[in-house]
């Protein structure tokens, strides 16, 4: 046994060296070689590998020398020696590599590469020797970062004496004009000791079987562990095609504790480890990577080749340098009874892409830049018609605007078709509200004291219920399921709720309340909640400090999550910069995001989070703040205030669900009567729509809630005219045809007051005639005048606001620790915070950490 293990170990190292990972018997790539030896121009900084960062440090510059591949899928090596004798530590690493070029880097240390070449193909291998992974970058996965303290050891008598770069260019239609790649990493070196040592240890199955068409199979690796504590911070999975997941976790005292977990058909390089995971003496390390025999016809062994498979873990690690041990390996199951008992987690395979599948596996296609509203349909979706001959507009006599609410952050609509309104009373989300752990800094105010919940009618805005008092400090988002349930966010709590409509204890909670975290039994900041109707499965946005979708089953109990946080550069699928609302698409079984500050709304498949489409549009701006479906396939959205310099207003899109494209837009034609610089949309948070297409809008910063309503047909000859013209991209072309619908739409009551006004004139313009018939013109002119003067008066009138709404104000003022603080002009000062004229900047009252500035707004 133990020299099978010691084959499978060789056989495994050199399965890595050729590049970790399976390429098929065909794929044997010509050795590149330039004509000659010296560097291209476009390597910057190739002309001095070693730069001098102080009397100690040092910055060693590896990379491509200039290459062009000539094929999609090729893998080049290069190596680089170790400048110094002596040994030395590596304490971080930047990558030079775009997306666009390079799927992914490895680097490895190594004392006999495997060539002398300048560089070579790496199907040659990576070194003659044994190679330790020290990094690795890929496409769509974050980098590795070494703690503060922890390096690598290089050099000296044990450390490797050459740095080995292997890059894998996948799609190379980047390449088309010739140029030549110089992707590589830099690394930061230093002669000082470092008090902890990073290592790696490789957990790896060598004895698994995968029987032909068989669902599922698992490959079980336990090891006690038997040296000093060792911290954890990074892992990495490998398999072949038919890997599923693979999850590692520290098992102490029977406690399973997660070190990491990912679809081995994602970008295989280190991820950071969640929470902290230290490993102690006579610890268990164990690991399970789930596979499927399905579309096989043979048995499947363990490997090197594109037919066998691997089940490998690699665990990155760091230790006291005095009891340092750089490599270390599992290859056994020293407990399969225990495994009964392992986390169901490590059994639920994790969705992936079709696009990284294809790139993961070598099989690329060339994907051609398209506009993102032309997306190829579903025959479902292709079949979805939509009556688009219509217009909304504000609903003027809506005496909604005249309710005094605290901030407004969450609307839905009940079975009964009444608005819920989700407001946060006197309590404001501010600067001062958490500290820079997203711990909430204002609990001694306590819960609000009003009720947060009203239900009202959608008509009259007659206040109909309502409830939520003293259960919640900052509200945020609120939906409603089949069965009526009130379903909300709280993101001081970091809680997510499921209340009965007459109850004044939830039905159901999720998260810890006040505890902020990124585990599956805590959210960070959690934006809105959505229910599948048919399923009951719930979908919960988290949030402004995480970034990802959570599902949950009925019952509350955790099931997957996807999304990860924006890298630098174009966002990527999948990626999230604050998903801050939800809309469930029944009818084609999809969840759409509105990915605030990626300023764009990305659908996935209910279920699986497969990614299936992103809507973008340039007139979305920066911000898009919240999305919502109406049956029969219109999608609605509210976007955020622009930034400076920038045109795109505030606004509401109507868009077909099925190709994206943008039918209609929508503003206020009213000012709030108590805010009188809320100019239109000031920020709007939330938008709910109904069947009949009538439109609610909160507006966190003018505190207040829009209605908007379809206008009939009749009214809508002028934009059915200009349909049939371009689309004008002008902004203020667009604005021009918004002024014309308005006044088509009002061109009835116009029509009237005219007739009406105009005959007391037609009498004085016929006396005057009679009297000075030679000045009948410069008379009628002066006539024509006055009338619109005075029509636009009238007009003035009839489109002020309706009365006789209801004062919440009032209301509120009977219950115990009422203020009028939350029902005055909020401070502009805070996070979900509102757009602050004199400078600029988002004061929206949700505060959110700044990705690369311009600074985001909280809301």
């Amino acid at each position: 046994m133990a020299g099978l293990v010691n084959n499978l170990l060789i056989l495994f190292l050199v399965s890595q060296n050729n590049c970790l990972g399976f390429r098929g018997p065909l794929s044997v790539f010509k050795r590149y070689k330039d004509a000659t030896r010296s560097l291209s121009s476009e390597c910057l900084g190739s002309d001095r590998p070693v730069i001098s960062l102080g009397l100690s440090d040092f910055a060693l510059d590896i990379r491509m020398p200039g290459v062009t591949p000539k094929q999609s899928d090729t893998y080049l090596c290069m190596s680089v020696p170790l400048p110094v004798d002596d040994e030395a530590y590596v304490v971080d690493f930047k990558p030079h590599a775009s997306m666009d070029t390079v799927h992914h880097m490895l680097l490895f240390g190594c004392n006999e590469p495997s060539s002398t070449e300048n560089y070579w193909d790496c199907d040659e291998g990576t070194c003659k020797d044994k190679s330790n992974i020290l990094y690795a970058w890929a496409r769509n996965a974050p980098p590795t970062r070494l703690p503060k303290g922890v390096g690598f050891r290089v050099g000296g008598e044990t450390g490797g004496k050459f740095f080995v770069l292997q890059v894998h260019y996948g799609d190379i239609s980047a390449f088309r004009d010739k140029h030549k790649d110089c992707s590589g990493v830099t690394l930061h070196l230093t002669h000082q000791k470092q008090p902890l040592i990073a290592g790696m240890y490789l957990m790896m199955s060598v004895s698994t079987v995968i029987p032909p068409g068989e669902k599922v199979v698992d490959a079980d690796i336990a090891c006690h562990y038997k040296r000093f504590p060792m911290h954890l911070f990074a892992y990495r999975v490998h398999t072949h095609r038919l890997g599923k997941v693979v999850s590692g976790y520290r098992v102490r005292n029977g406690q399973w504790t997660l070190i990491g977990r990912q679809s081995p058909q994602l970008p295989q390089a280190f991820y950071p480890v969640e929470h902290p995971v230290d490993v102690s003496y006579d610890d268990i390390l164990a690991a399970r990577c789930v596979f499927s025999g399905e579309g096989r016809t043979t048995e499947t062994h363990i490997g090197g080749t594109a037919n066998d498979e691997m089940c490998n873990f690699y665990i990155m690690y760091y230790m006291e340098a005095k009891h340092a041990v750089s490599y270390m390996t599992c290859t056994q199951n020293a407990n399969p009874e225990m495994f009964r008992n392992i986390p169901q987690e490590a059994n639920i395979p994790i969705p992936v892409k079709p696009d990284m599948l294809k790139m993961t596996h070598g099989h690329h296609e060339e994907i051609k830049d398209t506009d993102k509203s032309s997306l190829q349909l579903s025959k479902g979706e292709e079949e979805l018609i939509l009556d688009q001959d219509f217009h909304i507009e504000e609903a003027v006599e809506w005496p909604g605007l005249d309710l005094k609410l605290g901030q407004v952050s969450g609307l839905a609509l009940d079975l009964e078709n009444n608005l819920v309104v989700f407001h946060r009373g006197d309590h404001v989300w501010d600067e001062n509200s958490f500290d820079s752990k997203f711990v909430y800094q204002q609990r001694g105010l306590g819960p609000i004291e009003q009720n947060t919940i009203l239900v009202l009618n959608p008509s009259t805005a007659k206040l109909l219920h309502s409830t939520g008092k003293s259960l919640f400090y900052l509200p945020h988002g609120l939906s409603i399921d089949k069965n009526g349930n009130y379903w909300v966010t709280d993101v001081a709590l970091h809680q997510v709720f499921k209340l009965g409509a007459d109850a004044k204890e939830p039905l159901l909670t999720l998260g810890v309340a006040l505890q902020p975290g990124s585990d599956k039994n805590h959210f960070c900041q959690p934006t809105d909640v959505a229910v599948d109707p048919i399923t009951g499965s719930v979908y919960v946005s988290d949030g402004y400090c995480n970034s990802r979708i959570i599902q949950f089953s009925p019952n509350g109990l955790y099931i997957m999550q996807w999304g990860e946080e924006t890298s630098l550069g174009r966002a990527r699928p999948g990626q999230f910069r604050i998903p801050h609302s939800l809309a469930l698409i029944p009818d084609f079984s999809q969840l759409c995001v509105a990915d605030r500050e990626n300023g764009r709304i990305q659908c996935f498949r209910l279920g699986t989070g497969e990614f299936v489409r992103e809507i973008k549009h340039k007139s979305f701006g920066r911000e898009l703040f919240a999305v919502s479906y109406a049956p029969g396939g219109l999608l609605f959205a509210v976007n955020g205030m622009p930034y400076p310099g920038e045109a795109e207003p505030a606004q509401g899109f109507v868009m077909n669900f099925s190709t994206g494209e943008i039918i209609d837009t929508f503003i206020p034609l009213r000012k709030v009567e108590y805010c009188t610089e809320c100019l239109r949309f000031e920020m709007p948070h939330d938008v709910v729509a109904s069947e009949d297409k009538t439109v609610f809008v909160g507006d966190v910063h003018a505190r207040t809630v829009w209605k908007f309503a379809s206008t009939e047909k009749s009214e809508t000859i002028v934009e059915a005219r200009l349909k049939n013209n371009p689309e004008p991209t002008d902004p203020l072309k667009k604005q021009e045809k918004q002024h014309l619908v308005r006044q088509a739409s009002t061109g009835v009551s116009f029509v009237l007051i005219t007739t009406l006004l105009i005959i007391p004139v037609v009498v004085l313009l016929a006396i005057l005639v009679f009297i000075r018939w030679r000045k009948t013109t410069v008379y009628g002119a002066d006539g024509e005048h006055k009338l619109d003067s005075n029509s636009s008066r009238v007009l003035g009138r009839l489109r002020g606001k309706g009365g006789g709404g209801l004062n919440l104000g009032n209301f509120f003022a009977s219950h115990k620790g009422y203020s009028r603080k939350g029902f005055d002009r909020l401070s502009t000062e805070g996070s979900d915070q509102e757009k602050d004229e004199d400078d600029g900047t988002d004061s929206e009252e949700e505060y959110s950490a700044p990705p690369p500035p311009p600074a985001p707004s909280s809301s």
